[in-house]
């Protein structure tokens, strides 16, 4: 589990096919090592990834095809700049919300302008991953946890402060950016809890989120 706060920004070594997956490489010059072993988690982006190789100021991580694909980290090359941040211990302070470093999708800038210091920023979501963003709620881009200032649609604001800016790579982006989304975690299970008896029931399933007057009287509210 992640806070959603970044630790570090580190730059990608290399990102190579290695059989029938594929090998990252990431350099910080900025991350403390000196409690990460082998078999840690760490946030690359937001996705949560396990270190399979360590060297100095270095780790190497196994990414799957599957991860390449929900993700924007087959985008990385030599160079690219990426938000670091170590899984949590209890004695952390969780200063941002609960994150998985699981990736629900990709999402898209739209637009980006100052607001004194700081930048507002607007973000496309896929429709599937819109009613899970709420206004004043929580939402993970590429492993830093922001606060949503507002939504219409499919469409979501946030408001990014000088802070945040020189500490993760949010001052990178441009219009056109790809960035990965991960929603709050209770919402996804809130969404599943509510499905009550019915969540074995396949049919079902391939409503999932869909409330209506009918299933809300079904399940004794109304």
């Amino acid at each position: 589990m992640f806070t959603g706060i970044i630790e570090a920004l580190g730059t990608v070594d290399s990102l190579q096919l290695r059989g029938g997956e594929w090998r990252l490489s990431v350099h910080s010059s900025a991350l403390d090592f000196s409690d990460v072993v082998l078999g840690d988690s760490i946030a690359v982006n937001g996705v949560c990834l396990t270190v399979t190789r360590l060297a100095h100021q270095v780790f190497d991580a196994d990414v799957s095809n599957e991860t390449l694909q929900l993700t924007t980290l087959h985008s990385l090359g030599k160079g690219s700049r990426v938000n670091l941040e170590k899984a949590l211990t209890p004695v952390k302070r969780l200063g941002g919300h609960i994150v998985s470093g699981h990736v629900d999708g990709v999402g898209e800038l739209l637009d980006r302008r100052p607001d004194g210091d700081s930048i507002r920023m607007d973000f496309r979501v896929p429709d599937t991953l819109a009613k899970y963003i709420a206004q004043k709620g929580s939402i993970c881009i590429d492993g830093t946890s922001l606060t949503v200032n507002s939504v219409k649609g499919a469409t979501f604001s946030i408001n990014v402060i000088p802070h945040t800016q020189a500490q993760t790579i949010i001052q990178d982006y441009r219009s056109g950016q790809k960035v990965n989304l991960e929603v709050d975690l209770i919402s996804r299970y809130l969404e599943r809890l509510m499905q009550g008896e019915h969540a074995a029931d396949e049919q079902h399933d391939s409503k999932a989120g869909t409330l209506t007057r009918a299933f809300l009287a079904d399940q004794g509210f109304l």
